[in-house]
């Protein structure tokens, strides 16, 4: 099993915890975008990652003076989002952290796809930029299925934790072959199911560790998961998508 989740916007650098244990796959297509980004004005650059002038400030000065094989942070401590807090890898066990460097990648707009020990740098792309390369308009022509190809080299059971910005660079490719399911966090609210951004992303952190404690290798055990007051929904699940809710 392969579990897919987002990048997270906001980045450190933390080399004390872990080790990098290598660089990552798409190196060489990571260099290419650092190249068109270089090549971009202050003010183009703003626009194409759409934020304020402080981190337009900070990611232009990063794009300039970036190394992507030195001063390395591994990528599951690089992205301090939301998420990533809730996954808290700094207190896994040997096993759990065994357990992420089989089945975690992170997906990434300037990486393509990341294992949580390769070695990555602080940056702003995200997945949905509109970063013309190789005649490509986007990202999504640009990376292709190169991403879906190298999350299935061994394994053809996908757990979905990403959102729908990057999953479907991997969605749009799964064949009959694969078993690819979509793990949604929802609350009852006048009578409806909703998703909020902010729970999800904790409750998505939340069951990367959950799977990760329990060394789960089986999907129907994910079933089990009752973190943060969530507990599956049979009736509003499907073979390709769970459903998890938060009673009141």
């Amino acid at each position: 099993m392969k579990i897919i989740i987002s990048p997270a916007k906001k980045m450190i650098t933390n080399t004390d915890v872990f080790p990098v244990e290598k660089l990552p796959a798409f190196l060489e297509d990571t260099r290419q975008l650092m190249r068109e980004i270089r090549k971009l004005s202050y003010q183009k650059a703003k626009e194409l990652w759409k934020c304020n002038e402080k981190l337009a400030v900070l990611n232009y000065d990063r794009f300039a003076q970036m190394d992507l094989e030195r001063a390395l942070t591994p990528a599951i401590l690089a992205y301090e989002g939301l998420q990533y807090q809730y996954i808290a890898p700094e207190v896994f066990t040997e096993e759990a952290l065994s357990y992420i460097r089989d089945h975690l990648r992170i997906l990434s707009g300037f990486y393509g796809i990341l294992s949580p020990f390769d070695g990555v740098t602080a940056y702003r792309l995200e997945m949905q930029a509109k970063l013309a390369v190789n005649g490509h308009p986007d990202l999504y022509g640009f990376w292709g299925n190169r991403l879906y190809e190298e999350l299935t080299k061994e394994d053809h059971v996908i757990l979905n934790l990403a959102s729908k910005e990057y999953s479907k660079c991997i969605e749009k490719y799964v064949t009959d072959k694969d078993t690819f399911i979509t793990v949604g966090f929802g609350e009852w609210i006048d009578g409806k199911v909703k998703q909020k951004g902010t729970f999800a992303k904790m409750a998505r952190g939340e069951m990367v560790r959950f799977l990760a404690e329990n060394q789960i290798q089986d999907v129907e055990l994910l079933k089990e998961f009752q973190a943060l007051g969530v507990s599956y929904k049979e009736e509003l699940s499907n073979d390709t998508t769970y459903i998890f809710i938060k009673e009141k």
